[in-house]
């Protein structure tokens, strides 16, 4: 998964260590051999809400399915969705589409830990080939947006009844409302969320590499963050991202089914001009 899909064709840049000879990776290039090149620019499209123009959300199940195809993926075959790997940003596109995949039926899916940076670092075979001209025959099964996903009033029946906890995977300093991005219309965060920042998401690996948390780690930080594993969760940032990482870790790592993403955010609530709080005003 590439928001640059040059880098696919690339050459991949190391540095040596001239006294230890350990190697560093500069610049990811290449893939996987027979891996599929998967833009992740369209992944995420305007959508009508009402009557508000929502950025960055789920596409349609036709829409969807033709992204898939388009980007060589076969119905009934496993699907492993391959990051950079280098930062916590490009590891949560593909948990992303992870997420998106499992909305449209999809349970035949995992994500390559470390993604092409590790794999690299690890010496393993790669190419610079271009992408195979093909068109996948992917096909969604259901709709589960129901199940894998919130609303905006979802979410206010959780800040009124406290019947999820809200998870904000945004930084510290957009969660306190220091600063917000340009499509984010308040500062602050949704009443009563805790905060699970993306720096604690991932490890790094020797070389230049991120990787997953273990599963004691996760745990831990969900219990000093506030968050209570056995209670229904609803994740959220500024635009559905950066969320999607405490999405998969509190639903396919930590198990709990009952975990959803909020597709329109902090974008989708500030345009309905909900509630913030926390929020200081910048200067």
């Amino acid at each position: 998964m590439r928001s640059n899909p040059k880098s696919f064709t690339a050459t991949p840049e190391f540095e040596t260590d001239a006294k230890t000879g350990k190697k560093t990776l500069v610049e990811v290039g290449g893939h996987i051999p027979g891996a599929r090149l998967m833009d992740t620019k369209p992944l995420r499209t305007d959508r009508k809400v009402g009557e508000l123009t929502v950025k960055y959300m789920l596409p349609e199940m036709a829409a969807f399915e033709k992204i898939m195809q388009a980007a060589g993926v076969d119905a009934d075959r496993p699907i492993v969705l391959v990051p950079v790997g280098t930062d916590v940003v490009d590891l949560d596109d593909a948990l992303r589409a992870y997420w998106q995949l499992k909305v449209y039926g999809e349970d035949n899916i995992a994500v390559l830990d470390g993604g092409m940076a590790a794999w690299l670092l690890e010496g393993r075979a790669h190419s610079s080939d271009a992408a195979p001209a093909k068109t996948g025959n992917w096909r969604a099964k259901a709709d589960r947006s129901a199940r894998y996903g919130a609303d905006s009033e979802a979410v206010a029946a959780a800040v009124a009844n406290n019947s999820a906890t809200l998870i904000d995977g945004r930084d510290l300093r957009s969660y306190h409302g220091l600063t917000r991005r340009d499509y984010v219309h308040a500062a602050g965060h949704i009443p009563g969320a805790k905060v699970l920042p993306p720096e604690l998401l991932t490890r790094p690996v020797s070389g230049g590499a991120v990787k997953l948390q273990t599963l004691a780690t996760y745990r831990g930080i969900a219990a000093v963050t506030g968050v209570d594993a056995d209670k229904p969760s609803i994740a959220y940032c500024n635009s559905a991202h950066l969320a999607s990482g405490p999405w998969f870790v509190m639903s396919e790592l930590l198990g709990h089914k009952n975990a959803r993403l909020y597709d329109g955010s902090m974008h989708q609530w500030t345009l309905e001009k909900r509630p913030v709080e926390g929020a200081i005003p910048l200067q």
